[in-house]
């Protein structure tokens, strides 16, 4: 029989949940929205739903398999208490969630597992992606929220309460862009999805009756960080600017995470870095110019480069399942 672990990342606007094995395959996948804040759906409520998913993905399976662990990422995840807590990007942002007692009802023989999304990331880096080998790295996600993985000696980094390396909530700006954390000037309000779209309106507002631009063509409600992209792609200055910004602002953070961290390497996660070189180039650029020559390269010489000593690296985990795989990850690491 096929021991299998159940991968869950619970995301800002959609959950996603696998069967995978010990190997990293994913046997089976499906999704489902994650309620909006105005639903009045309770945490209990959507475990239930959660729940329900995993007999739908059981009957998808040909080959008999033994469920032998669930691994989930979440929002403001607790990993010693499992509780989700606070979370400003899901519903139940006012509460403390017993998030694993509440799935440990439907599961009450097997190991539950659960951290922050972005640090189940780092983990699946570690056990299936390009971090294989690595003891020092970093891990940024950058999707509805910008969340951070660190791992040091080989161990992500929890911290005395668990709550370690969240460095979207860097304040990058005091008294700048209001974040949903409560405070100001996060890095995240500057590089997730959302704040490149608020980005965009206010290049636009700048250059508005100054140019003409593509961007200037989608409605208010309908503007993306994805068309963005696809506006700058096809020369768009006014678009270009918008990915030259969130760049500038995103190698400022690392350059800053670089100073207390010196890792290895950096893995840039989420669906922003499809973008490429129009988010990585000028994020590059921002960080090299703005590193402490502690952490710059050297020539053969032994001089100094302003050039950073640290690789910035794509995620070798696939964007629309590198979140169940790291889920799984938690407890496939276990047994390794």
């Amino acid at each position: 029989m096929k021991e299998v672990v159940l991968g869950i990342d619970i995301g800002g606007t959609s959950s996603t949940l696998g069967l995978v094995d010990s190997l990293g395959n994913i046997l089976v996948e499906s999704n489902m929205p994650t309620p909006a804040s105005a639903s009045g759906m309770s945490a209990s409520d959507f475990a239930e739903l959660l729940y329900g998913k995993v007999f739908e993905l059981q009957r998808q399976v040909s080959e008999a398999c033994q469920l032998v662990g669930v691994g989930i990422g979440a929002p403001d995840a607790k990993f010693d208490s499992g509780t989700i807590e606070f979370a400003c990007n899901l519903p139940w942002r006012h509460e403390v969630v017993p998030f694993v007692a509440l799935m440990q009802r439907h599961f009450p023989d097997i190991p539950i597992r659960m951290t922050n999304d972005a640090n189940a990331a780092a983990i699946g880096e570690l056990v299936y992606g390009g971090a294989r080998g690595m003891k020092h790295f970093v891990t940024i996600t950058l999707g509805t929220g910008v969340g951070s993985g660190v791992v040091v000696n080989g161990q992500l980094v929890y911290g005395s309460d668990g709550f370690a390396g969240e460095l979207g909530h860097l304040i990058m700006t005091p008294q700048g862009r209001r974040c949903g954390c409560g405070r100001r000037g996060c890095l995240e309000t500057y590089v997730s999805a959302s704040g490149l779209r608020q980005t965009a309106f206010e290049v636009m507002s700048r250059r508005y009756f100054s140019e003409k631009s593509l961007l200037k063509e989608i409605s208010f409600s309908e503007m993306t960080s994805k068309n963005i992209a696809a506006a700058a792609q096809q020369g768009d200055s006014m678009a270009q600017e918008v990915f030259e910004e969130t760049g500038k602002m995103l190698g400022l953070g690392l350059a800053n995470i670089v100073t207390f961290s010196s890792p290895e390497a950096i893995f840039l996660y989420g669906g922003l870095v499809k973008a490429g070189d129009l988010l990585l180039a000028p994020t590059v650029k921002s960080m090299n110019e703005n590193m402490m020559k502690t952490f710059c390269r050297r020539s053969a010489q032994g001089q100094i480069v302003q050039e950073a000593n640290v690789r910035l690296l794509p995620s070798e985990l696939n964007d629309s399942n590198g979140a169940v795989l790291g889920a799984a990850a938690l407890i496939w690491s276990e047994s390794k």
